[in-house]
């Protein structure tokens, strides 16, 4: 079982966006492609980048809807793929947020500047509409992850949905590093991230426009996209202003 591939329903940028291109190429991965990536030649990164963005290369440039999961048995990648094609085809308000760079438990990322509630309601639909697809925890999985966990209901989530940080605990974010231990550093690697983003993105608005499903076709693999779903929405949207 545990050699079974793993599928994920993720938020990832549009190939040709300047997000996707940047975000990619910091983490040294194309989840689309396949292809190995160096970082910009502006980003100016610590020699040590790689090591620092080993985490998140495996998953690719992206912000988790439906945490990795195994099949269920009975289950299959086909009719996976068109739950969430359905999923996506159902009309909802498109969320839209205004990306900032924060430092947040110990990694850096790229976070809405504020909460938006479309986007915490499109999570929740992933989360638990797309649970009859999720196998059972394997008691490996679930030490791993229950020894991290802050809060009872961090663990409940853990045991219901086989990931802690959903529904209320649910936190967008597309990670850029793993976790650096040392505040001076990450604070800098963060200011950094945000000139970077602030240059290739702008200022502007990021839609939240997809679900993407992906495959780790064994452990040692990186995900890959398979399927890309538009989200069918029933209104434009416009990003929340920061709080102050």
């Amino acid at each position: 079982m545990s050699d079974a591939p793993r599928y994920a329903v993720y938020f990832v940028p549009p190939i040709d966006s300047a997000l996707y291109r940047l975000g990619s190429a910091l983490v040294g991965y194309d989840a689309y492609t396949g292809a190995e990536l160096a970082p910009p030649a502006d980003a100016d990164v610590p020699d040590d980048w790689p090591a620092v963005t080993a985490e998140p290369r495996r998953y690719g440039f992206h912000a988790t809807l439906k945490a990795p999961f195994r099949l269920a048995p009975g289950s299959d990648e086909t009719a996976l793929r068109d739950a969430v094609l359905a999923l996506a085809g159902e009309a909802r308000p498109l969320p839209v947020i205004r990306p900032v760079v924060r430092s947040l438990d110990g990694f850096v990322a790229v976070v809405p500047a504020a909460p938006d509630a479309a986007l915490a309601g499109l999570a929740a639909d992933c989360v638990t509409r797309l649970d009859g697809f999720r196998a059972p925890l394997s008691a490996e999985d679930r030490a791993r992850r229950a020894g991290a966990l802050a809060t009872a209901q961090q663990r409940e989530n853990l045991e219901r949905w086989g990931y802690p940080w959903v529904l209320d605990d649910f936190r967008f974010h597309m990670t850029l590093t793993g976790r650096i231990a040392d505040e001076h550093r990450r604070a800098t690697v963060a200011g950094r991230m945000a000139a970077l983003v602030a240059r290739h993105h702008g200022d502007g608005p990021l839609a939240i426009d997809r679900l993407v499903l992906l495959r780790q076709a064994r452990p040692d693999a990186r995900f890959r996209v398979i399927a890309t779903a538009p989200l069918r929405a029933t209104a434009p949207a416009t990003a929340q202003p920061a709080t102050p």
